[in-house]
């Protein structure tokens, strides 16, 4: 069999298969560098390692354009490629990798409309194997495929580590229910947003207020519903569980607070947690 139809049956059958989602110098001797990007944020990264049972370094070897016919979702101003690449490290995954590896990408046409060159570049893929096919990847995400540089990498490191980590806080999948109520002295009072979680598992807000101090709160993980009053630090994975996955408001139906007045307190307490949370960012596209 030739080497050009063993190329486009790999195109043809990862076209078929595969659908297309929206400095260490020891990995290579001489890697070319990879085109600019936009700095990937926290939530950006930890989309992406918590999607991929495999995160890895790999530099491209080949090529080729996919046919727009073969292409199903190809956003404008897109080319998909299929890509040959070479396995440089296995940084996080459930499964071993081979030295070569094959997948799609979407990537942007150039300023000139054309293809642009990945040979020889080096990427952060973030992926999944392919079953029956252990020398074929599939990308997690759109953005899936990022530029190689040492501090990128240290930095997805780090978020593998706080996934894996013993008591790594759960995915937060809104909110259950929220109940306000009032303290035997004035001005004192207590909210409970209780979080739903994917399995079931417990998370709770507790904001309390008290006679002349500032509104303080925090989460749990338990059935416990004692908390440290501490809000999580940015760019951790508690923060991100909460500020990219919570309702910017309560929804209604869970306020179960008894008078209109605990409903607005329970509203104002939620307010407080999403105005320090802050925003999560997302630039990588």
């Amino acid at each position: 069999m030739s080497k050009f139809f063993r190329l486009k049956s790999g195109i043809a059958a990862l076209a078929l298969m595969t659908t297309i989602f929206p400095g260490n110098p020891a990995y290579s001797a001489d890697p070319a560098p990879a085109p600019a990007a936009s700095p990937a944020s926290y939530a950006d990264l930890a989309d992406l390692v918590d999607a991929a049972p495999l995160v890895l370094v790999a530099q491209v070897r080949k090529q080729v354009p996919v046919e727009p016919a073969r292409s199903p979702g190809l956003a404008p101003g897109m080319v998909r490629l299929y890509v040959e690449a070479r396995t440089q490290a296995l940084v996080f995954g459930t499964r071993s990798v081979g030295d070569s590896l094959h997948y799609l990408v979407d990537v942007p046409l150039d300023s000139h409309v054309k293809v642009p060159s990945l040979k020889k570049k080096v990427f952060l893929l973030f992926a999944r194997p392919v079953p029956g096919r252990p020398l074929e990847l599939q990308l997690v995400g759109r953005s899936s495929q990022l530029p190689w540089d040492a501090a990128l990498e240290g930095r997805v490191r780090g978020v593998i580590a706080e996934l894996n980590a013993a008591e790594a806080p759960i995915r937060i999948a809104g909110v259950r229910d929220a109940i306000f109520t009032a303290g035997t002295l004035a001005g004192e009072s207590e909210t409970q947003v209780f979080l739903a979680t994917p399995d079931g598992s417990p998370a709770a807000l507790v904001i309390r207020r008290r006679p002349d101090l500032p509104a303080s709160w925090g989460v749990t993980f338990s059935e416990v519903l004692g908390t440290d009053g501490a809000v999580p630090p940015r760019d951790t994975l508690t923060w991100y569980r909460l500020a990219c996955f919570l309702p910017a408001a309560l929804p209604p139906r869970s306020n179960v607070s008894e008078t209109r007045a605990d409903k607005q307190a329970a509203e104002r307490d939620y307010r407080l947690v999403i105005d320090q949370l802050g925003p999560c960012p997302r630039t990588v596209r």
